[in-house]
Order: structure tokens, then C-alpha cells, then sequence
């Protein structure tokens, strides 16, 4: 008469669950950062919100603050209202630009089979080149809109770049993601490795590339940036250097770090290389190119042609 009672004694315990892996012994330190700034509850659809999504908030805060600055110091007197819509165009056109660039340039081959994925952003994926080509074509709408010529309107906007790049690069090492090569450097990290979320082990120590790439793209190319900027006339006022001119020396500069940062960079798992070049360093040949064609517009004194006036629809 018991036997019914005491049955949940025969069940099949629970199968144990998998062991964590041990992190390695040894003088390097193990990474252990939490990529989540907020984790929400596990019946929510999203799990959390991430450090890289701040960082990408905080940096386009960054860049309204500076055209604040310079419209109060007389520097790029832009109106409240210019600099709504400039910071709105380029959110647009950074984020398109960067995810559909992340699809085209390193998965084009699942984009093509499921285009859906673009709209995958809880999985990441993000390219900074096509993010740069998606803020360009923003500065191209925004310099029609706002009757701007699109050189000095690209000029303005290479300053406020860098902060972003470098609150990005930080996130990438706070995200465990993006590491670089194998190193025997005393400041060289172990890097979880996670499967669908799950730890299943640790790398060799590795260089910690994305701190090196947040100093070079952010903080060394910030400070250029901003002395160039800061140096000389204001833009448009006699004895000012020509419009194109600082665009095309931040496309050059860039590549050029980012050349540098790719040296101690691992390749993405699973993406060739181009020519024998990562992507990084292939796709920064054609910024340079680009960089060059601002500076030699710009050295030969052309002027950019005025934007054309809106047609107005005629009244019946």
C-alpha cells in the first residue's frame, strides 16, 4: 500500500550538470568579465544589456557633447537643430552601415542564404569599415539637407569618431571577443571560450589586441584628431585649411593603426584571408585610397558644387 506513495524514489536521478572547466594555473591573468551590464530575468526575451551596446550609446553621446562644444566656442556654429538631425543620421547610417557591412564582408555567404540574419543583433557582428561607408552616405544626405558642403561636413565629423572606437575596443575586451594572437608577454591574457554561451575551456595566452586597437584607433587618433582641429582658423574663415583635408587624413590614419592593431590580431575563426591579408588590413587599403582622394580634392583647391535647391511642388 505504500508502493505508490514511496515511487518517486525509483525515478532516474537527474543526469549531473557538465563541469566548468577549471581555468588555467599560471602568472597570467584569466579573464573573468561579465559582458552583460545588466542581466534580466531568464523568462524575459532578451537576456540582458550589454556593455557593447553602451558603449555604441555612450559613444554618439560623446560625439553631440563635442558639436555642442563647437558651436558654443564658434568653431562649427551648427543649430541645435543641424545637430539633431546630424547625430540621428549618422546612428542610422553607423549601425546599417555596420551591421550590413558585418554580413556582407565576413558571412556574405549566410546573408545570401538568409538575409534575416541582418536583424540578428543579440548575436553581435559588427564591421567597422561598413560602418564608416554607412556614415558616409549619412554625411552625403546630411550635407544636401542641411546645404553643407560634404567635405567640410566630413571634416567636422573625423573629430568625433575616436571616443566611439575607443568605448568600442574596450567592450570587445570586456565581451572576451575579437583577442589577439598567441603571446608569451607578461601582460598576455587567457580568454574564456564559450560555446552558445556555454564555457568549454580557456586560449593559450594571447595578446590583448582590443586594448591595444582602443589605444591606437581611439585615444592616439583622438588626440590628433583633436589638434588638428583645434589648430588654425575655424572652418570657412580666410587662412582655414581646405575642406576634405582632416577627413582624409582620419581615413589614412585610421588604416593605418588599424593595420597596426592587425598584426597582433587572431583572424576571425572560419574567415579567409584576402590575398594573404586579414580582412581588417585588405578592407584598410581602400580607406587609404579614400583618404587620398579627400586630400588631393581638397590640395587642388576644387570646390565642392552647391547643393541643389529643393524643388517645391507646384500649387494647382
Amino acid at each position: 500500500m505504500f508502493l505508490p506513495t514511496l515511487s518517486f524514489l525509483a525515478q532516474t536521478p537527474a543526469a549531473p550538470a557538465p563541469a566548468v572547466p577549471a581555468p588555467p594555473a599560471g602568472p597570467y591573468w584569466v579573464h573573468n568579465l561579465d559582458p552583460f551590464a545588466l542581466h534580466f530575468p531568464a523568462s524575459w526575451p532578451l537576456p540582458g544589456i550589454r556593455w557593447y551596446g553602451l558603449a555604441y550609446i555612450a559613444g554618439f553621446l560623446m560625439a553631440a557633447g563635442l558639436l555642442r562644444l563647437y558651436a558654443v566656442k564658434g568653431r562649427w556654429p551648427l543649430t541645435s537643430d543641424q545637430r539633431s538631425t546630424l547625430i540621428t543620421s549618422l546612428i542610422i547610417g553607423i549601425l546599417g552601415g555596420g551591421r550590413l557591412g558585418y554580413c556582407l564582408l565576413y558571412r556574405p555567404a549566410d546573408f545570401f542564404a538568409n538575409p534575416l540574419i541582418i536583424i540578428r543583433v543579440w548575436e553581435g557582428g559588427m564591421a567597422s569599415h561598413g560602418g564608416f561607408a554607412g556614415g558616409l552616405l549619412a554625411l552625403w544626405w546630411f550635407g544636401r539637407h542641411s546645404r553643407l558642403g560634404f567635405r567640410q561636413v566630413c571634416d567636422g565629423v573625423a573629430t568625433l569618431v575616436s571616443p566611439g572606437l575607443f568605448l568600442g575596443r574596450i567592450a570587445n575586451f570586456v565581451n572576451g571577443e575579437l583577442w589577439g594572437k598567441v603571446t608569451t608577454v607578461s601582460w598576455a591574457v587567457i580568454f574564456p571560450v564559450r560555446d552558445q554561451g556555454v564555457l568549454i575551456g580557456y586560449t593559450e595566452p594571447r595578446h590583448p589586441s582590443q586594448l591595444y586597437e582602443a589605444l591606437l584607433e581611439g585615444l592616439l587618433l583622438a588626440l590628433y584628431m583633436q589638434w588638428r582641429w583645434w589648430s588654425g582658423p575655424p572652418p570657412g574663415q580666410p587662412g582655414a585649411r581646405p575642406s576634405g583635408q582632416l577627413a582624409g587624413e582620419f581615413l589614412i590614419g585610421y588604416a593605418l593603426v588599424r593595420m597596426v592593431g592587425e598584426i597582433f590580431r587572431e583572424p576571425d575563426e572560419g574567415i579567409s584571408l584576402l590575398l594573404g591579408l586579414s580582412r581588417g588590413t585588405f578592407y584598410s587599403i581602400f580607406m587609404i585610397l579614400g583618404g587620398l582622394g579627400f586630400i588631393v580634392a581638397s590640395r587642388r583647391g576644387e570646390k565642392e558644387p552647391p547643393p541643389k535647391p529643393k524643388r517645391r511642388k507646384a500649387r494647382r
